[in-house]
C-alpha cells in the first residue's frame, strides 16, 4: 500500500535562496557581516539584488543590524542601501500600527527621503535607493509632487528599466488605496506589461492590480455583498489579460528551476488562473512553483496555505 504524504506548502521567507537564508539568520542575530558578503556576491544582478535587499530590510527592521553596520563601515554603498530601505520598512511598520488615516511623522519621512539620496549617491549605479524612494511616497499624506516622482522613476528605470519591484512600487502608489485610482493603476500596470520585452515578469503587473483592486474593494464593503464582484477574477477581460501575462512571460522564460525572485510574481499569476478557472495555466504554474508559496496574493482571499493546497488539489497539479 502506498501511503501518499500531506501535501504542505512552503512559504520559505527567503523563498528557497540558500545565501539569502543565511544572511537574514545573521541580521535576527545582529551580525551584518552576511549581509555585506551576500550582495558583494550578488553583484549588479539588479533584479535579485533588489529581491534579497527588499527581504534583507524587512527582518533588519526588527534589530540594530544596520546601524551596527553603518556605524563601523559609514562610507560603505551597501550599507547605506540597506540602511534606507529598512527605515521605509519601519516607517511602513509605524504606519500599519497607528493604522489608516493617521499621518506619519512628517520629519522622519523626510529624513528617510534623504537617506534614501544619500544611498544614491553612494552606490550611484544601483536601482534600490530610488525604489525607496518610489515605496516611501505613499506614506506621504499627499502623495508627492508629480514632477518629483516622475524624476525618482526616471533614475530607477535609468539603472533597471524593467524592474518589477520598483514597477510594483509605483503600481501601488497609483492604485485607489494611496493616491490614485483604479484605472490610473490599471492604465500603468498595461502599458509597463506592453512595453515589457518577451520573457520579463512585468506583465502580471497586471495580475498584480486586479489582486489590488479585489482587496480594497473588499475590505470597504466589510462583508456585504457587492454587485457584480463575482465575476472579478473570471469575466473576459481578466481571462484575456491572464493569457496575455502567460504567453509574453511563461511561454518565454528560460527553462530550469524557478528563481527566488521569481516566486512571488508566479504565486500572483497562478492565484488570478485559479479564480479565473484556467485549469490548464494554472497547473502548469503548480508544476512550476511545487511547493513554493507566497503568503500574498493567497491571504487577500482566504487563509493562505489553505487556499494554495485546496486550489492545486483542484486544479490537479501533480507534484
Amino acid at each position: 500500500m502506498v501511503v501518499r504524504r500531506r501535501f504542505v506548502p512552503d512559504f520559505d521567507p527567503a523563498f528557497g535562496d540558500r545565501p539569502l537564508a543565511d544572511a537574514l539568520h545573521d541580521i535576527v542575530i545582529g551580525r551584518w557581516q552576511g549581509v555585506r558578503e551576500l550582495l558583494h556576491d550578488t553583484g549588479d544582478d539588479w533584479p535579485l539584488r533588489t529581491h534579497r535587499i527588499r527581504l534583507l530590510a524587512h527582518a533588519a527592521a526588527g534589530s540594530r543590524a544596520t546601524e551596527i553596520w553603518r556605524a563601523a563601515e559609514p562610507s560603505g554603498p551597501d550599507a547605506a542601501v540597506v540602511s534606507a530601505a529598512t527605515e521605509v520598512v519601519r516607517l511602513f511598520q509605524l504606519a500599519i500600527a497607528a493604522g489608516r488615516g493617521t499621518g506619519t511623522d512628517r520629519t522622519r519621512l523626510d529624513a528617510a527621503v534623504t537617506a534614501c539620496l544619500k544611498a544614491a549617491d553612494a552606490h550611484p549605479t544601483d536601482p534600490m535607493p530610488w525604489i525607496s524612494l518610489l515605496t516611501v511616497a505613499r506614506l506621504y499624506e499627499d502623495g508627492v509632487p508629480r514632477r518629483e516622482l516622475r524624476g525618482w522613476w526616471e533614475e530607477m528605470r535609468r539603472r533597471d528599466p524593467y524592474n518589477v519591484e520598483g514597477h510594483v512600487q509605483l503600481l501601488r502608489y497609483h492604485s485607489a488605496r494611496w493616491h490614485g485610482t483604479h484605472g490610473r493603476m490599471y492604465d500603468f500596470a498595461r502599458d509597463a506589461a506592453g512595453a515589457s520585452p518577451p520573457g520579463s515578469p512585468l506583465p502580471v503587473l497586471v495580475q498584480i492590480a486586479r489582486a489590488e483592486e479585489y482587496r480594497y474593494v473588499a475590505d470597504a464593503a466589510q462583508g456585504r455583498v457587492v454587485r457584480g464582484f463575482d465575476q472579478h477574477w473570471k469575466h473576459e477581460l481578466a481571462i484575456t489579460e491572464i493569457r496575455r501575462t502567460w504567453e509574453r512571460w511563461i511561454l518565454w522564460r528560460t527553462d530550469g528551476p524557478v528563481a527566488p525572485q521569481e516566486i512571488g510574481e508566479l504565486n500572483y499569476l497562478v492565484h488570478a488562473a485559479c479564480h479565473a478557472g484556467l485549469r490548464l495555466e494554472a497547473s502548469g504554474l503548480f508544476r512550476l512553483l511545487g511547493r513554493r508559496a507566497a503568503h500574498l496574493p493567497w491571504a487577500y482571499t482566504g487563509d493562505a496555505a489553505e487556499q494554495f493546497t485546496r486550489w492545486r488539489a483542484q486544479m490537479d497539479a501533480t507534484p
